[in-house]
Formats: structure tokens, sequence, C-alpha cells
């Protein structure tokens, strides 16, 4: 883009960060000389039939030839320069996709880069002598995780009895035939309807009350007491425990839980081949000491022990503790995830934390017959492990409801997120681009139909 075709407005300029960007030229040196009738910056006072320059020569009516000349001085642009607008913060973002059961969920790194990546490593490992495995991969646990781990762990601990509070005070439906929730006085009137006899119905959602499991969804893993060990067989499907993917990676990382036993190495693994390993002699150190926790380890409140507070700053508190029990559980486990590796099926939403995924033939997504029933293990991310059930975004909860033809107007939110906002916690800046808070309203639809 040249500078003579930059037509942003003084007011826009003003509100974003206008940076020069170097464009390499044939020519070292070029002098420009600012004609008349030359276009740069458009303000948005004048008219759409003058620049910059006539509007100047306008207002002090000086010679265009030393006008042009003091300009070439004071603003000093070569040619190679282009103008370029940044705005820190994005108006409008897209939606998280809809994937239909019949669809496969997109690797996170395309196929093509991770092979190209492996021979890269191949060629730059020929001829070198071997380096010794970091850890997680020696069998030892990464210490500076250890504390992340308890960090998460209570995070969602916290979140869990703080939602079950919360509940009491926001209303927040949910659909007796599909997934799908809604958070506000009244379920919306969108006719998204997935469920079963939706035809019938003509999409329309038939909303009940909603629980924590709607707006938190318990994904389950498998419990594995050394996570280098042997692959889980379908036959062992029954007699390994599961419990919430989250608290089997704090697990793995380092949380030592009673009920839920972990095997800790002390010292690294013998590599036999790329698949066999043997445990190193362990004989000759002293016998292990019990470790305390390094952080109380919190417990959730039962059902009938949770009470709704009861004045405005006590639900607002509430709400901005719930959302920062939120973010430090998601970014913690995204750290996580960096060192200690999470599967997630492509087919289900079937998750296991470990190098390998099990063996146990328990798909039933889309043509499983066709794979026996066996998992499509891929890298998972955060969203897997921790699913965010965005939901619609209520500008004005005291407000009239939501209308079917204002759709594409409104934004949408995390539940959680939403919840939090209803109850009165402030819009994190993350979340903003997908909930349109730029994006005006119309009053009724005949004002939507003069939106072009």
């Amino acid at each position: 883009m040249d500078c003579s075709s930059c037509n942003y407005s003084f007011s826009t300029i003003s509100s974003c960060s206008v940076k020069w960007i170097e464009f390499p030229s044939k020519l070292e040196s070029r002098r420009i000389f600012f004609q008349k009738k030359s276009e740069f910056l458009k303000p948005s006072v004048v008219g759409p039939g003058l620049s910059l320059l006539d509007s100047l020569q306008h207002i002090s009516n000086f010679d265009s030839k030393a006008g042009s000349k003091s300009m070439i001085s004071s603003w000093k642009i070569p040619c190679s320069y282009s103008c370029a607008v940044r705005c820190d913060h994005p108006q409008n973002a897209d939606f998280p996709r809809y994937y239909s059961k019949k669809e496969k969920k997109p690797f996170p790194v395309p196929i093509v880069e991770l092979r190209r990546a492996a021979r890269e490593r191949m060629k730059k490992s020929q001829g070198q002598p071997r380096k010794p495995v970091p850890p997680p991969k020696n069998g030892l646990t990464v210490k500076s995780m250890i504390p992340i781990a308890y960090n998460v762990f209570n995070a969602r601990i916290t979140l869990i009895n703080n939602l079950k509070k919360l509940l009491k005070v926001v209303p927040v439906h949910a659909c007796g035939f599909c997934n799908e929730i809604h958070v506000g006085p009244v379920g919306h009137p969108f006719k998204s309807c997935r469920g079963p006899n939706a035809n019938f119905r003509k999409g329309l959602h038939e909303w009940t009350t909603a629980i924590l499991e709607d707006i938190f969804l318990p994904v389950e893993a498998y419990h594995l007491y050394d996570r280098l060990g042997k692959r889980i067989s379908h036959q062992e499907r029954y007699s390994i425990p599961r419990i919430p993917a989250v608290v089997e990676l704090c697990i793995q990382a380092g949380v030592n839980l009673p009920e839920y036993p972990a095997k800790r190495r002390r010292k690294p693994i013998i590599r036999i081949s790329k698949s066999e390993f043997i445990d190193a002699d362990e004989s000759e150190l002293p016998d292990p000491e019990p470790e305390e926790p390094l952080k109380p380890l919190l417990t959730e409140i039962p059902d009938s022990d949770v009470v709704a507070p009861s004045d405005k700053e006590d639900i607002a508190w509430l709400a901005d503790q719930t959302l920062q029990a939120w973010e430090q559980m998601r970014q913690g486990a995204k750290r996580l995830m960096k060192m200690y590796p999470v599967r997630v099926c492509g087919y289900c939403p079937e998750v296991h934390i470990g190098g390998s995924g099990h063996k146990a033939q328990n798909c039933g997504a889309f043509k499983h017959q066709q794979r026996n029933g066996q998992h499509g293990w891929q890298r998972a991310v955060l969203d897997d492990l921790i699913p965010p059930r965005y939901v619609w975004h209520v500008p004005d909860v005291n407000g009239p409801p939501l209308q079917r033809e204002l759709r594409n107007f409104y934004g949408q939110a995390p539940a959680v997120v939403e919840i939090c906002i209803q109850a009165g916690a402030a819009i994190p800046d993350k979340y903003k681009s997908t909930m349109r808070m730029d994006v005006g309203i119309p009053l009724d639809i005949k004002e939507a139909e003069m939106v072009v």
C-alpha cells in the first residue's frame, strides 16, 4: 500500500498506532515532490474532494512549491516507506467453529509440518552423540512444575465451590434434548437444537434448570500408576479408575493424593530401545520419607452445605474470585500440557494423560465400526482438556430478552465467564472480541434491516 493511497482519517489514527514499514527499493535515494492534487491523508473535517495539501493551502495561502518543500523537510517520508495502522485490541472475532459428529478434529499442527520437523531433527542428529533425555521423559518429575500443579488443583476446587454458590443467584438454563445451555433470566429463542425430534419442534429448545456438570464439563481420564508403563489394554478398561483429566494431569506433574498413588522415580530410567526401558537401581538410596504437600489441598463443598451469597457486594466479590480461578486453572493447565503430553481422540471427546493413548476400544463416534472401536489419538489442545462451553452473551440482564431476528448482532462468551459477568465481575479484555462489545444492537427489526 502506497502512502498516497492511505485514506485513514485523523480520528482513526489517533486511536491506533501508526507504524512505518520499510520496503526494499532498487534506487537507494529518491526525492519526492508533493504536487497540488496528491492525496496523502484525508482529515475528517475536509471534504471528500480536497486533500491534505489543498486544505493546508486553503488555510494558510502558501505557495504549493514552497509548501511541498517544507512538508518534505518536516515529514521526511521516502518513497520506500509505507503506512500501516495497528490496533492493540481487535474489535470482533469469529465464534469457535462447530464440528459435527461426522467430522474429525483438525490436528493442532498439520501432518506435513510435523514430518518436515522430524526430518530436520534427523538431519541434525546424524553424527552427533546421543543427548541425555530431560525430564519428564526420563521418568522424573519437573520440579519447577510442581507448584503450578498444586495451584491448578486448588484453582479447580475453588472454581467448583464458587460455581455452586453462584448457581443459587444466577439463573442458568439447559436444553432437555441437546447439550446447549443459556445464562439469563429466560432461555434464548434461537432455533439451534440438534437433539432428538428437533424437526418436530422446529429447532426450538425446551429449557430446564442447569446443574454444575452442564457448565463445567466432567472430562475424565484413566489414572496411571506409572505414566511410562505399558498401555492400558481393552481388557483392563473397567479395572483402572477414571478421575477428572485435570486432576490426573496434576498428579503426573507432582501432586500427591493418597487415594490415587503414583510411582515417583528418583533416578532416570535406562533406555534400551525406543519402546523398552528398565528402571535404575535405587536400593543404594535411603528410604524415601513421606513428603508433605507444598500447599494445603482444598476439598469440594457438599451440595447440602452450599450457602448462597446474601448481598450484591458478596456476589460481585465471589464472581471476581471465580473468574480468577478460571483463568488460573486454564493458564496453569496450558503450561503443564507443554511438559506432560495429553492426547485426545479425533472422533470423540475421550482424553488420555500420557505419551500414547490407551488401547480400550470404547470409541462410539461416527463410523467406529471401521476402526473396531479404537480411538484416533492426536495431540490435545487446552479446549479439549477444559471445554469452555460458549453461550450467548446477554447485553442487558434487566432489559428485553434476546430477539431471534437480531442474532447476528449478539456475541458469545464461555459459560463460566458469562455467569461471572452477570454476577457483577468486570469483563476481561481477552473475551471482548467474541462478545462483540463494540457492536451496536438495533432497537427493532426495521432498524436492523437498514444495516449494510
